[in-house]
């Protein structure tokens, strides 16, 4: 469901950010495919330099359908940035490609904590970030973090998630499922 980035799926993922569902909430704002060829070439880079980790999302026959990142790391932490695009809405790419990116970044990557700041407004990803039992509501807890995220004006509220409530929660999903 999750590869690395690669220049070959800019184009069918340029035409899936473009959609005014989607593009209003992307992080990088592109005006071209172009431009988008150029920025994915920027994350290849800085994955390399271990301040980004990006993956493309896929969808059951290999298509690419979104991007997952873990941007700004910083002491064994980072900010989750995930699109989907809109023919995808609803169908549970986002929750799954969450938990696999998670399980990578827990386990293969020594990441502690993982925040996600989600637009106000943006009640679709508020939604999707509520129904992952190992997500919490960040906003108090981390107060600093979230004071800088918005940066007078709150647009934003924050999310986060821990490496110990995400195994946690990751090892009684798989009891559930083995019963």
């Amino acid at each position: 469901m999750l590869k690395k980035r690669d220049l070959h799926e800019c184009h069918s993922l340029y035409s899936l950010l473009t959609d005014p569902a989607v593009s209003p909430y992307v992080r990088y704002q592109c005006q071209s495919v172009e431009e988008y060829l150029f920025l994915t070439k920027q994350l290849i880079a800085e994955e390399e330099q271990h301040t980004v980790i990006s993956r493309t999302i896929l969808n059951e026959a290999g298509l690419p359908i979104g991007t997952i990142d873990l941007y700004q790391i910083v002491n064994n932490t980072g900010f989750l940035a995930t699109w989907i695009g809109a023919p995808y809405f609803g169908n549970g790419y986002s929750q799954r490609a969450k938990s696999a990116f998670f399980v990578e970044l827990f386990l293969e990557h020594a990441i502690e904590t993982v925040f996600l700041k989600i637009r106000k407004q943006n009640i679709r990803s508020s939604k999707a970030a509520q129904k992952l039992p190992y997500v919490r509501l960040a906003n108090e807890l981390f107060h600093e973090v979230y004071q800088s995220v918005n940066a007078g004006e709150p647009i934003y509220d924050l999310y986060f998630v821990e490496r110990s409530a995400f195994m946690e929660s990751h090892i009684d999903l798989h009891q559930v499922v083995a019963t």
